[in-house]
């Protein structure tokens, strides 16, 4: 043991000067191994763009949504560890005309990694060709459409608007790039399923027709990915009035009967007319002065009570009288009488009153408009249902010059409908 123990540490001083220059050795081939690799996705960085000039497809941060795979030599332990998080790809367009070539040497090229430094690793850089092309940097204001909200309104409350219907959104990009949004318009969508019923609940006063829940700043954004991933704010001074409209689930009895009226298209007026074709009286229809009127107690659904008084004796129901051999079971619709007088009625209603503060904030013109607008949404959502407030259908039939009406099961599917 002692032997061997001997031989170890015999001439160590030789033996460990051959140790550190092994090590040294080592260090310098592997410091001088060569390499090449393709590092694909590098981000582009555009650096001094001339006042006035911007390019398609770069971003706030300088960087072009394009990316570049670039082939580098160079030390072959660092150069197999890079990837595209590792480094960048610098352009100066100071001085350069509106197309140049992008000419990239290791010069071109900034770490960001704090640990490594490319101008001694890379030794030899290697790309696609491709040319930067700069255009005029503008301002336009972008349509914004405020679409139709996803999702389902809190329970006992049921969606009936959101407005204003359309803002604008000022932007600075590439000409070319705004022009294609201001021809497109964007679309901002929102979701009914991140408003609480405590939040509505807040809001319902019982003076109030409807409940308005006023749209949070930070939902007011929209993501442009051609001009950046940020999302942009809608700097439109309307936008501040964006509010999403609700009224209470809450059914409501139609105080009269509603007349039946019998439209004949023009092209059958030879056969089909009010000469030849008479509604048949059933349990549904009774004639009153030779006026064929529904004369079950029926319910409307979600419309305010001023709406509802305004309109419930101007409701009819108008069928569409075709010849039997083109359609079984007749169309039918629900439909105002002079809705536009109607809706005149509606605004003038609301003018001056205190009956909702918030629109009395709006300009006489905005108030107009916004009102103008409710009225329309309940016209849309005006259905007829049964007094147990089932969906009321009918099912209407041509026979031997006799138009008859019966009420079908609600779950059967039929070609008719009650909706304006």
């Amino acid at each position: 043991m002692n032997v061997a123990i001997s031989k170890i540490f015999s001439n160590w001083s030789r033996k460990l000067v051959a140790l550190i220059l092994a090590v040294i050795i080592w260090l310098i081939v592997n410091q001088t191994l060569i390499s090449t690799r393709t590092i694909n996705n590098v981000p582009i960085r555009i650096i001094n763009l001339p006042p006035g000039k911007t390019l398609e497809g770069i971003q706030t941060n300088g960087h072009l949504v394009k990316k570049l795979n670039l082939t580098v030599t160079g030390n072959k332990t660092i150069i197999e560890e890079l990837s595209s998080y590792d480094l960048e790809v610098i352009l100066d367009a100071a001085d350069k005309p509106d197309e140049f070539m992008g000419i990239i040497s290791k010069k071109n090229l900034s770490s960001l990694n704090s640990e490594i430094d490319l101008s001694k690793v890379i030794k030899r850089v290697q790309y696609p060709n491709f040319i930067v092309r700069m255009t005029n940097l503008v301002t336009e204001q972008i349509p914004v459409i405020i679409t139709k909200p996803i999702g389902e309104a809190p329970r006992g409350y049921q969606f009936l608007d959101i407005w204003p219907y359309r803002l604008l959104l000022t932007v600075q990009g590439p000409e070319d790039t705004l022009k294609r949004l201001k021809e497109k318009e964007l679309r901002l969508t929102l979701n009914l399923n991140e408003i609480k019923k405590s939040q509505l609940d807040a809001l319902d006063h019982d003076e109030q027709e409807i409940i308005s829940f006023s749209v949070p700043n930070y939902w007011k954004q929209v993501r442009i990915p051609s001009l950046g991933d940020a999302p942009i704010s809608i700097d439109d001074p309307k936008a501040k009035l964006l509010r999403i409209d609700f009224i209470r689930s809450r059914f409501s009895p139609l105080n009269h009967a509603i007349p039946v009226s019998l439209f004949f298209p023009i092209e059958t007026l030879n056969k089909l007319n009010p000469d030849t074709i008479q509604l048949a009286e059933s349990a549904l229809l009774k004639k009153v002065h030779g006026q064929g009127v529904i004369q079950i107690p029926l319910l409307v659904n979600g419309v305010g009570p001023r709406f509802l008084n305004l309109v419930e004796k101007m409701i009819q129901i108008e069928i569409v009288v075709i010849p039997q051999a083109k359609q079984e079971i007749l169309s039918w619709n629900l439909q105002l009488v002079n809705p536009r007088q109607l809706e005149d009625q509606y605004v003038q209603a609301f003018n001056g009153e205190l009956v909702d503060s918030e629109i009395l904030l709006l300009t006489p013109i905005l108030r107009e408009e916004y009102l103008r607008n409710r009225f329309r949404s309940y016209v849309n959502r005006l259905q007829l249902f049964k007094t147990d407030e089932t969906k009321l259908n009918l099912s209407i039939s041509l026979k031997k010059k006799l138009i008859t009406i019966e009420e079908t099961d609600s779950s059967v599917s039929i070609i008719t409908s009650s909706k304006l």
